[in-house]
């Protein structure tokens, strides 16, 4: 219970200290200076994410980090253990990285205004409409460069299970045209389990599968690209 309590502290009390950075970004935003914005996002976020992680006890370990492209986008295609997963992939992974998140984020204190530079892609997943207008808006982004993560179970295991991937969620890859990165996180779930707040050490692993490239056929056919992208995910949970 301590170390959750030290860590809920923490966490608020980090962001606050990021304040003047948060003051720089945006200056910077306004002088249209968006590679050292950029920088300095990813820096910091990354920063922030490895600290979280290392308060909670737990151990990381990456492999096949060799199977990201450096010099293109690409959309992270990742299982959803728990609460810490962002953290984990923000803070392990070193191609920087934005993610696709539930709307509500966006209205949280700081970390709304942080994920908006980010580029991080807010859905509301109880509206249709507005659902399009994120994967759009994400395709944009991932056209111009900047790399994305989604979570296509939509939301988080209750026992580290794989769920049911939902399709739409890969036109974000269809429509951009970037290649899909397959991701499997195991043991985040054990950090903080499905209901509780109590945060336990936990060993993790996360490991990259090699990239898959929008090819003619594929490109268009996101039932299949999420069947495909599922049982690697499957395969390395095993």
């Amino acid at each position: 219970m301590v170390r959750t309590i030290v860590w809920f502290i923490y966490f608020w009390w980090h962001l606050f200290t990021l304040q003047p950075s948060l003051c720089r970004i945006k200056a910077l935003d306004k002088a249209g200076n968006i590679v050292e914005r950029d920088a300095l996002v990813s820096n910091k976020a990354k920063g922030w994410a490895r600290s979280l992680v290392s308060l909670s006890g737990c151990k990381v370990e990456v492999t096949g980090e060799e199977h990201i492209p450096e010099d293109e986008a690409v959309l992270f295609v990742s299982n959803h253990q728990g609460n810490f997963d962002i953290p984990i992939l923000l803070g392990f992974i070193k191609k920087p990285k934005a993610f696709v998140a539930k709307n509500e984020l966006r209205k949280f204190p700081i970390i709304g205004t942080w994920m908006k530079y980010m580029n991080c892609i807010f859905m509301d997943r109880d509206n249709p409409r507005e659902s399009i207008k994120a994967i759009n808006h994400g395709a944009k982004i991932l056209k111009e460069g900047y790399s994305l993560v989604i979570f296509p179970e939509g939301t988080r295991s209750k026992d580290g299970t794989l769920g049911v991937f939902k399709p739409g969620a890969f036109k974000l890859a269809t429509k951009s045209g970037v290649c899909i990165v397959p991701v499997t996180i195991k043991g985040s779930n054990q950090i903080m389990k499905k209901g509780s707040f109590i945060i336990k050490p936990a060993e993790v692993e996360v490991v990259i599968s090699p990239a898959i490239k929008m090819e003619q056929g594929l490109d268009k056919d996101t039932k299949a690209l999420a069947e495909n992208v599922r049982n690697i995910i499957s395969e390395n949970l095993c």
